[in-house]
């Protein structure tokens, strides 16, 4: 039952082969056996997923269908979850229980999705391998000495390990499209705006983004489909109608222009990923795409600007975590400046205090229009060199990440160098636009992933070339060695 894909799982519910909450069980059980290995789940959440699967059998037996309705799932845990511990894998709001579901949440209960647990994450999503965790760094189970990617690590793992089909995860700066790539699956960020954030606990609010991370296209359009919508709460979402994703999955790639940038592959790309680009771009090519070299030619700028605006925007969120309201609070303050820092200096990990001095830094008299303000004018520039390749082409192809996936503790001693992993998947968060990793090979027996960006609102041209790409190539059902 465990390497049942959702569309599988969905196909075999409707078939009455088993029932969600006999498939629930089984998943429950292999997390438990499994996940002490990964560190993936945060929270698990039996009672919970035990008894929506009963209430999904019997919505089932009452007639209704519906491709999540039993599906099992788990949210990266910075998706309120009502009456549920939401860490946000921090120290800081290790005893936080959410009063309210997210509306990601409410919107695939209400599909009848189940809900296995919380996934593990890098604290406050900050991070690109899931180490800054309080609760300890997630293992890639391709290589349990490296890194899964962050910061949606543990939803990474535990789909990657089969111990459940697909889960959330959030993307500020790659953190969905990272992890998908260094552990062999399909991951999808949406447009800005096309999923829901209410609820869903901010890093940097003008960059992140929800979506789903699966094994294949096909099991991302069913859970995308689950998400996707415009919210009222949310003052940033987007009232744009949403497709049925499922159904453009087998359109032709016949004349599809697919453009590949050339400042893409620069000395800093390991020559044996560059490899297996070029192959994918093979693969399409035979599928009817036709190929054409573009420039994006302030990509190198993207980089300092994203350390500039997130670290900004971040030192605003977290100002809230302040000891007073919710969250962690130190022991026996004497006045309320002494809460104020020691709550905050308990409660947040370094890499969380780092990007918020930064950030603060950045956003001070003196320094605001040497920083923040020039930072966004290379968005806009990075944005504009988009919007005139689309022009062009109708999809964007490259690497996902420079290297593999390092090993557990490479990189701590030196944040710059985790940075500059995200140097491809900065870009479609800075311009707002989707992008999605799928996987493409392997180096050294580690996965590898090629990215696909596409114009505003076309995640299902993404979802039909990647679904197309995995019916005549066979990386995506590879699984690792014990799991």
């Amino acid at each position: 039952m465990h390497q049942m894909t959702l569309a599988e799982i969905a196909r075999g519910l409707a078939d009455k082969k088993f029932s969600s909450e006999e498939l629930t069980k089984v998943l429950l059980a292999r997390i438990t056996q499994l996940d002490p290995q990964l560190n993936s789940f945060i929270s698990l959440t039996e009672e919970l997923a035990l008894a929506q699967a009963k209430a999904a059998d019997a919505r089932r037996a009452n007639g209704e269908s519906g491709a999540l309705l039993g599906a099992p799932i788990a949210h990266k845990d910075l998706f309120c979850t009502q009456g549920i511990r939401t860490s946000c894998g921090s120290k800081m709001l290790d005893n936080f229980k959410a009063p309210y579901d997210a509306t990601v949440v409410a919107k695939l209960a209400a599909a009848g999705a189940v809900t296995l647990g919380k996934t593990n994450m890098d604290e406050f999503a900050m991070g690109s391998a899931n180490e800054s965790s309080w609760y300890g760094a997630v293992k890639n189970p391709w290589n349990l000495e490296h890194v899964p990617g962050g910061s949606s690590g543990g939803s990474a793992a535990a789909v990657a390990a089969r111990l459940l089909p697909a889960a959330t995860a959030t993307d500020t700066g790659g953190s969905i499209r990272q992890p998908a790539a260094f552990t062999n699956l399909t991951g999808l960020k949406p447009t800005y705006g096309r999923v829901s954030r209410w609820g869903m606990i901010a890093y940097a609010s003008s960059l992140d983004q929800g979506g789903p991370l699966a094994r294949t296209a096909e099991d991302c359009a069913i859970l995308l489909q689950g998400m996707a919508g415009f919210d009222q709460n949310d003052s940033t979402s987007i009232d744009e109608p949403v497709p049925d994703y499922s159904a453009g999955l087998n359109t032709s790639l016949q004349g599809l222009r697919i453009g590949v940038p050339k400042e893409y592959f620069s000395a800093g790309l390991d020559p044996r990923i560059a490899e297996l680009i070029q192959n994918s771009i093979k693969e399409l090519q035979k599928l009817g795409a036709v190929i054409k070299e573009i420039s994006l030619p302030n990509m190198q700028h993207a980089i300092p600007a994203y350390y500039v605006i997130a670290p900004a925007e971040a030192s605003s969120n977290l100002s809230r975590f302040d000891g007073v309201r919710f969250g962690h609070r130190c022991e026996n303050p004497e006045n309320l400046i002494d809460l104020y820092k020691r709550s905050r200096g308990e409660g947040f990990g370094p890499e969380v205090q780092r990007r918020i001095m930064v950030g603060a830094y950045a956003l001070s008299a003196g320094y605001y229009d040497a920083y923040y303000l020039k930072a966004q004018k290379i968005r806009r520039l990075v944005k504009n060199d988009f919007m005139a390749a689309f022009n062009e082409v109708d999809i964007i192809l490259g690497p996902t990440t420079p290297n593999p996936a390092w090993k557990l503790g490479a990189k701590n001693s030196d944040p710059v160098a985790a940075y500059l992993e995200d140097v491809y998947t900065i870009t479609a968060n800075l311009a707002g636009l989707p992008g999605l990793s799928m996987p493409a090979g392997f180096v050294d027996g580690l996965p590898v992933g090629v990215q696909l960006l596409a114009p505003y609102f076309q995640e299902g041209r993404l979802l039909n070339v990647a679904h197309q790409y995995q019916l005549n190539t066979d990386w995506h059902t590879r699984t690792p060695t014990g799991f």
